[in-house]
């Protein structure tokens, strides 16, 4: 059982990554959160906390092997507490965690079930049974600094010299936005009334156009001038 991945980042798609691990290119399936942390990395080598599950079709004859990702241990750790409330599976809980596990947890250490209607595929029923089954469990979850995707150590030659590190580049002197900042938009988008997909197009269009923000309000600027 794989419990940790550490590999160059090929490709950010929607709802999942492609890492290449040595001669081999991994899918792996990431929530909203960890996507937001990755949409600036291509090309970068970082590490994944990864679980692992078979996905099968209705008739039960056919299984998938997959994978998820995760930016920090505590991260999976609450998923798979997340996982253990009823009618919530896999895809489920990981289509919920578009906001910070400490958000989350939270939110549920608190019993706001408004808040919670706010995560995708969140309606008021299932929030009330996600602060039932779960509010005792997830208080050391509500203090967790937020989520960052580590960052492998740069490997070195024989002559102890770490590989990839040289004179800075052009790029390297003007970079782009944080993952932090990336999530601080998104928040702040939801909170202007935006829904999560709403919220997640217009921020994905902004990174796209490589127009460059170095706060939240800047970014809001230029989100909402291109409309």
């Amino acid at each position: 059982m794989i419990t940790k991945m550490t590999g160059t980042l090929v490709r950010v798609d929607n709802d999942d990554v492609r890492m290449q691990v040595g001669p081999f290119e991994y899918q792996v399936q990431i929530g909203e959160a960890v996507r937001r942390q990755l949409q600036l990395r291509t090309g970068e080598e970082i590490t994944l906390h990864i679980a692992e599950y078979f996905e099968g079709n209705q008739s039960g004859t056919r299984f998938v092997p997959r994978k998820i990702g995760f930016g920090t241990e505590a991260e999976l750790e609450f998923f798979e507490l997340f996982c253990t409330v009823e009618k919530i599976g896999v895809k489920k809980a990981l289509k919920a965690m578009a906001r910070s596990v400490r958000d989350i947890a939270d939110a549920i250490a608190r019993q706001d079930a408004k808040w919670l209607t706010t995560l995708p595929g969140i309606g008021p029923a299932m929030a009330e049974q996600i602060i039932t089954s779960l509010k005792r469990k997830v208080v050391k979850y509500a203090h967790v600094p937020g989520e960052t995707v580590e960052a492998a150590e740069p490997s070195t030659d024989k002559a102890g010299k770490k590989k990839g590190v040289g004179k800075p580049t052009e790029a390297d002197a003007t970079p782009g936005p944080t993952g932090q900042i990336i999530d601080e938009v998104y928040q702040a988008l939801m909170a202007l009334g935006l829904s999560p997909m709403e919220a997640r197009d217009r921020l994905d269009k902004l990174l796209q156009s490589r127009e460059s923000f170095a706060s939240v309000s800047e970014a809001i600027t230029k989100i909402f001038g291109r409309v």
